[in-house]
């Protein structure tokens, strides 16, 4: 028998949780985006109402989330102008993505409520994917462990320095 260890998630399966994902004592990403240090928050873009950041527990490599600095759980609750930047930073995030790691396609999605797989259903958050054919295998079905082959600081700093490359000169969305 083989043993994959990951001891960077203990943190992650043994903090106290609600049913709905979120720390017990507030949103996990509304805590992320108020923390100081972005790098450590892996908070790659900050727009005018919405951010980029790096899913700390990510599918494939450079999984992006992009999310509303206002706590808000559905779209249609989140405002008009809100959601416009959202899906700005998702292309942002598409020219990215493919300019760091020439994924061979991308899944893009939001998942509204607890039944349709939110793991944190109390913020919008869409997720921006790179996917390779292949990148899928038995370990992340069979293991229920996903391996990566880049850090997550790593990525950090690709991602960060892509999205500012896209930036006009005005610096926001």
């Amino acid at each position: 028998m083989d043993f994959l260890f990951s001891p960077w998630r203990y943190r992650y399966l043994t903090e106290a949780r609600t049913p709905a994902g979120q720390a017990a004592d507030g949103c996990v990403l509304c805590a992320q985006l108020a923390a100081g240090d972005d790098r450590q928050a892996l908070v790659v873009y900050r727009g005018r109402l919405a951010a980029v950041m790096l899913n700390r527990y990510p599918y494939t490599v450079g999984h992006l989330m992009v999310l509303p600095y206002a706590h808000c759980a559905t779209l249609r609750t989140c405002g008009a102008e809100a959601r416009h930047e959202i899906m700005e930073l998702a292309a942002q995030g598409e020219a990215a993505l493919e300019a760091e790691y020439h994924p061979e396609g991308l899944n893009v999605g939001v998942n509204l409520g607890a039944a349709a797989g939110a793991g944190i259903a109390g913020h919008l958050h869409l997720h921006v994917v790179p996917r390779w054919m292949g990148d899928a295998n038995f370990i992340s079905v069979v293991g229920e462990t996903r391996v990566l082959p880049e850090r997550l600081e790593d990525t950090y700093g690709r991602l960060e320095r892509a999205f500012a490359a896209l930036q006009p000169a005005s610096g926001k969305v």
